[in-house]
């Protein structure tokens, strides 16, 4: 087994590793996997109306009795419905944690709590931290630069955990995001002073998440230094920085000299659909799911660097089974370090 850390005493988990909220990629199936396996399965809801996000927690808890987490992008930019009013649903849906990001979890905590739920929020820097400690927040995620999908944050990993555990101390849990996708990225993100690690590349590559099968390709066929750190995707959600599978969208941009918005190559060049028929143009943070139809490898294919590391598609199940393996062997391995058989 992993080392049982407090992110395991708080949530109630097996093992401190954690799926990331990754956008229209969860979904009941895969939520419910990673938390029978024993560790925090999630669910992204920022994109589904009130109804739809009653249906996938109702849909997950049939699944599983064990618990899982509910995210909520706080950027009014991205959100489909007022931010209180779907915290409320999400709550009274019977999440039992609750996940903040990219904004300020602090005018939503106490009604998270009033709820008997556990509230997280995502950081990018040791003050984001301190704050986000002072205002009742009972976990904080450190996101890195490497990851994948939309960041918060310029800073790498490895710098940004210790500096967070420097910050809040032993008052919060600490979960390490960004570059992690196996065993030794694990152990590596503990011994920085992480309580845990949060996956979403490697669980994006699975045989439950809600992605389109080329997407799934493009992730097992890429390295460590294919992917890019850009804006290019804003339409959805202007402004905020991303990390992508290169592709023939980004590369005809950089061609042309990295034009700014409105002269970019094929600005409205529709290149894919919805299963609905609704058109997804070229610069679009629409993501690749199974009923998209068209030029998937030309859509935002989010990554993170951690992708080298991922070259199969599995189920998540087994996935989380030889994260804990793997964590347990790279732990062993450091001299005088020893597992907990707990």
């Amino acid at each position: 087994m992993t080392p049982r850390t407090p992110l395991c005493d708080l949530l109630e988990i097996e093992h401190p590793i954690v799926q990331a909220p990754i956008g229209s990629a969860t979904c009941p199936e895969l939520a419910a996997a990673v938390s029978n396996a024993g560790g925090l399965g999630q669910l992204a809801v920022t994109w589904r109306d009130f109804e739809a996000t009653r249906r996938a927690i109702r849909e997950t808890r049939d699944l599983t009795d064990e618990p899982f987490a509910v995210n909520l992008v706080l950027d009014e930019a991205t959100t489909i419905e007022d931010t209180p009013d779907h915290l409320a649903t999400v709550l009274d849906a019977g999440a039992p944690i609750v996940t903040f990001s990219f904004g300020d979890a602090a005018p939503f905590v106490e009604r998270v709590h009033d709820a008997d739920a556990i509230a997280v929020q995502t950081v990018g820097s040791a003050a984001e931290a301190s704050r986000a400690v002072d205002a009742g927040v009972d976990i904080v995620v450190t996101q890195g630069l490497e990851a994948g999908g939309h960041v918060q944050s310029e800073v790498a990993t490895t710098v940004l955990v210790p500096r967070v555990a420097d910050a809040v101390g032993d008052e919060v849990p600490i979960v390490a995001a960004g570059g992690i996708a196996d065993g030794r990225g694990i152990a590596a993100a503990l011994a920085l002073g992480a309580d845990g690690a949060w996956l979403g590349t490697r669980f994006v590559a699975t045989e439950e998440s809600r992605v389109h099968d080329r997407y799934r390709d493009r992730l097992r066929e890429s390295d460590e230094t294919d992917t890019a750190f850009t804006t290019l995707f804003d339409k959805g959600w202007p402004g905020t920085a991303h990390r992508v599978l290169r592709n023939e969208t980004l590369e005809r941009w950089e061609s042309a000299g990295r034009p700014p918005v409105g002269e970019r190559p094929g600005e409205h060049d529709v290149v894919a659909r919805t299963g609905d028929g609704d058109p997804i143009e070229r610069y679009d943070e629409a993501l690749a799911t199974p009923d998209v139809d068209g030029a998937i490898d030309e859509l935002a294919l989010f990554a993170g660097q951690s992708v080298g590391l991922t070259d199969d598609v599995r189920p998540a199940r087994v996935v989380l089974e030889d994260l804990v393996a793997d964590t347990r062997e790279a732990i062993s391995g450091l001299p005088g370090r020893e597992t907990s058989e707990r």
